[in-house]
C-alpha cells in the first residue's frame, strides 16, 4: 500500500500507465495511441484487446486534487509504517485514512447547483441529464474562465433546493429538486477587481449544453447561488456531527498549516523590525534634541561672558557709543564738538562694538568736510533761497534741513519740472538709419535683474521725457514678432500623396449576422425555421435536430446548407 501511494505520487504525468503494450488484433476496433493523447491528462490504459484510456474524464483540476488525496495518504501510510518498523507489536490506528472528506471546511467559497423540475419524472430524466454536464461546466466553464487556483465538484446530492426566495421558485420545483455543491479557491494574483462573474459562464452552459435535452418541458432549469464557508447550510455538516464542530476543525486545521505558520512568522518578524525601526528613529529624535540644545546653551554662555566683560571694561563707553547711534538713527545733525570728542573717544579705548556704517551718510560727510566747488555752492544758495521762499521762514532749523535733503534727492520735485534727459549713454540705440528706436535702460539699485531682451520695465515719467525727445516707445500690447507664425524649412514635412481609388466586386454578396465568437447566425429560409424550443406545430414542417441546426424543417425536402452559412 505504501508503494502503491509513493508511485503514483511520484507519478510524470501525462506519461501513460501501462500494464502490457497496446496491439491491434485486426478487428477494425479503434486502439489507443500514444500519436492521438495529445489532450488526455492522466491516461491509464486497460491491457485487454482493444486498449483505451480508462481516465478519459480525468481533467487538469481532477488531477490536481487526486495528487494532493495521494499525497496525503501516502503521509499517513509512510507515518504508520514507521511506527510499525520501530515497534511491531504497536496496534496501528488506521482511521486518519478512512476519515470523513473534509470538503465542506476546506474552501472559503462554494456553489449551490439547485436542479429543478415541474414533475418528479421531469425532474429525474432532466437531473440525469444535467449530472452528465457537469464535467463540462466546472473542467471546461469555471476552470478556464474564471481565475481559480483549485475547484472541485462535491460528487454527492442533497434531497434539498438551498435557492433564495429571489429565484422565483413554485412549491413543485422546490419539492423536486436536488442540490450538487461546488469548492474553490481564487487566484488572488489573476484577479481583477474583487467581484467573480459567474452569470456568463452558466448562460453559456445553458445555451450549449442544456438547451441539446429533448424534450425540454418549461420549469426545468438549474439555479445558482454562492456562499462562504460560513454561510453554508446545516445539512452540509451532518458528517462532523454540527456546524459548531465543523468551524472548530475548521481553525485547526488553518492552524495547522505550515504556509499559514510560515506568513504568520514572518507577520510577526515584519511587525518587530517596525518597531525596532521606530524604538531606533526616536532615539534619533531625542539624541538630536540634545545637540540642538548644547549648541543653543553655547552661543547664550558665549554672549554672557561678553557682557561681564563689557561690565568688567566700565560702563561709560558703551553708553557714550549708543548716544551717538541713537542720534545718528534719529537723523539729526552732529555739531563740531561732538565729532571732535567722539574722535578722541575712538582714538582711546573702546569697548567692542561693531558699527554699521551708511555709505550714503559717510558720502555726504566727507562732502561736507571737503571743500565745495563754486558751482556747486551756487547751486546750494540757491536751493536754500527757493526753499525759504516755498516753506516760509517759520520752520525750525532741523525742518530746513530735512526738507533741503528731500529737495536735494528729488522727492519734491514735481513731473513738470523734472528737465528732459538728452543723455544717450543711458539708452541702446537700434536701427539700421531710416527710424530710430531707443529701448531704455533702467538703473535699479536692486539685486533683481530684468533678463527678458524684447521689453525692460520703465517708469512713466522715464517714458514722457523719452517721448518728448521724439524717441518711439512701444509698449508689450503693441509690439509684433515679424515671421513668429512662419515655419521653418527644416521643420516643414511633406504630406505624402494621397492615392485615390476604388474597389469594385464583381459578385454580389449577402448580409449575415455573426454571433460573439464570428460564426455566421442562419435566418432561415422557406425550407427551415430556426428554433432553439418547440413553439407548437406547423403545417408542412417538422420540428428536429438537423443538418442546419435545431428548427423546423420542410417536410420532404432536402436540406441544403446555404453557402453563407458556416457551422
Amino acid at each position: 500500500l505504501r508503494k502503491f501511494f509513493l508511485v503514483f505520487k511520484s507519478w510524470r504525468w501525462p506519461n501513460p500507465v501501462l500494464l502490457t503494450k497496446p496491439h491491434d488484433a485486426g478487428y477494425g476496433l479503434t486502439v489507443w495511441s500514444p500519436q492521438h493523447s495529445h489532450r488526455q491528462v492522466a491516461p491509464i490504459i486497460t491491457p485487454a484487446y482493444p486498449a483505451m484510456n480508462s481516465t478519459l474524464a480525468v481533467s487538469r483540476q481532477t488531477l490536481q486534487i487526486l495528487q494532493l488525496e495521494i499525497s496525503r495518504g501516502h503521509a499517513i501510510v509512510d507515518r504508520l509504517w514507521k511506527k510499525h518498523k520501530e515497534d511491531p507489536s504497536a496496534e496501528l490506528n488506521w482511521d486518519d485514512l478512512f476519515a470523513p472528506s473534509d470538503f465542506f471546511i476546506h474552501y472559503p467559497y462554494y456553489l449551490s447547483l439547485c436542479i429543478v423540475g415541474p414533475t418528479q419524472a421531469d425532474a429525474q430524466a432532466w437531473a440525469g441529464f444535467v449530472e452528465s454536464r457537469f464535467r463540462k461546466l466546472v473542467s471546461d466553464l469555471l476552470g478556464r474562465s474564471l481565475p481559480l487556483s483549485k475547484i472541485q465538484l462535491w460528487p454527492k446530492k442533497f434531497e434539498a433546493c438551498v435557492a433564495d426566495k429571489g429565484a422565483l421558485l413554485t412549491r413543485a420545483q422546490r419539492e423536486n429538486s436536488i442540490t450538487y455543491f461546488v469548492g474553490f479557491h481564487v487566484d488572488r494574483l489573476r484577479m481583477r477587481g474583487n467581484q467573480l462573474n459567474v452569470e456568463i459562464s452558466m448562460n453559456n452552459f445553458r445555451e450549449w449544453e442544456l438547451s441539446k435535452f429533448q424534450p425540454l418541458v418549461p420549469g426545468m432549469d438549474v439555479v445558482v447561488k454562492a456562499f462562504k464557508v460560513k454561510e453554508l447550510p446545516r445539512i452540509c455538516f451532518e458528517t462532523f456531527g454540527s456546524k459548531e464542530e465543523a468551524m472548530k476543525r475548521r481553525r485547526q486545521m488553518r492552524n495547522d498549516d505550515p504556509k499559514r505558520q510560515e506568513k504568520r512568522k514572518l507577520r510577526r518578524l515584519k511587525e518587530l523590525k517596525a518597531k525596532m525601526l521606530e524604538m531606533e528613529r526616536k532615539k534619533a529624535e531625542k539624541a538630536q534634541v540634545k545637540v540642538e540644545e548644547e549648541s543653543e546653551a553655547l552661543p547664550n554662555a558665549d554672549l554672557k561672558r561678553k557682557r561681564s566683560e563689557d561690565e568688567a571694561e566700565g560702563e561709560e563707553p558703551t553708553s557714550k557709543v549708543r548716544k551717538v547711534e541713537e542720534s545718528e538713527e534719529k537723523g539729526l545733525p552732529e555739531n563740531d564738538d561732538r565729532k571732535r570728542k567722539r574722535d578722541e573717544e575712538d582714538v582711546g579705548p573702546s569697548p567692542k562694538v561693531v558699527k554699521i556704517e551708511d555709505p550714503e551718510a559717510k558720502g555726504a560727510s566727507a562732502d561736507d568736510d571737503a571743500e565745495e566747488p563754486p558751482q556747486e555752492q551756487e547751486e546750494e544758495n540757491q536751493l536754500e533761497i527757493a526753499l525759504d521762499a516755498a516753506l516760509g521762514a517759520d520752520k525750525t532749523r532741523e525742518e530746513a534741513e530735512a526738507d533741503r535733503r528731500k529737495l536735494l534727492a528729488g522727492e519734491m520735485l514735481e513731473e513738470s519740472e523734472l528737465p528732459p534727459s538728452d543723455d544717450e549713454a543711458d539708452m541702446m540705440y537700434t536701427g539700421d538709419g531710416a527710424r530710430q528706436t531707443f529701448i531704455p535702460v533702467r538703473r535699479s539699485t536692486s539685486l533683481q535683474r530684468h533678463h527678458d531682451k524684447r521689453s525692460l520695465p520703465m517708469e512713466k515719467d522715464e517714458i514722457d521725457i523719452l517721448r518728448r525727445v521724439g524717441v518711439t516707445i512701444v509698449s508689450d500690447d503693441e509690439a509684433k514678432v515679424v515671421g513668429g507664425n512662419m515655419i521653418h524649412p527644416w521643420r516643414r514635412q511633406e504630406e505624402p500623396a494621397r492615392i485615390k481609388g476604388k474597389i469594385t466586386f464583381k459578385s454580389d454578396f449577402d448580409i449575415v449576422k455573426l454571433d460573439y465568437e464570428g460564426h455566421i447566425i442562419d435566418m432561415g429560409d422557406d425550407d427551415f425555421q430556426p428554433s432553439k424550443t418547440w413553439t407548437g406545430r406547423k403545417a408542412g414542417f417538422e420540428f428536429k435536430l438537423g443538418a442546419r441546426g435545431l428548427g423546423y424543417y420542410r417536410t420532404g425536402k432536402k436540406v441544403v446548407v446555404p453557402s453563407n452559412t458556416a457551422y
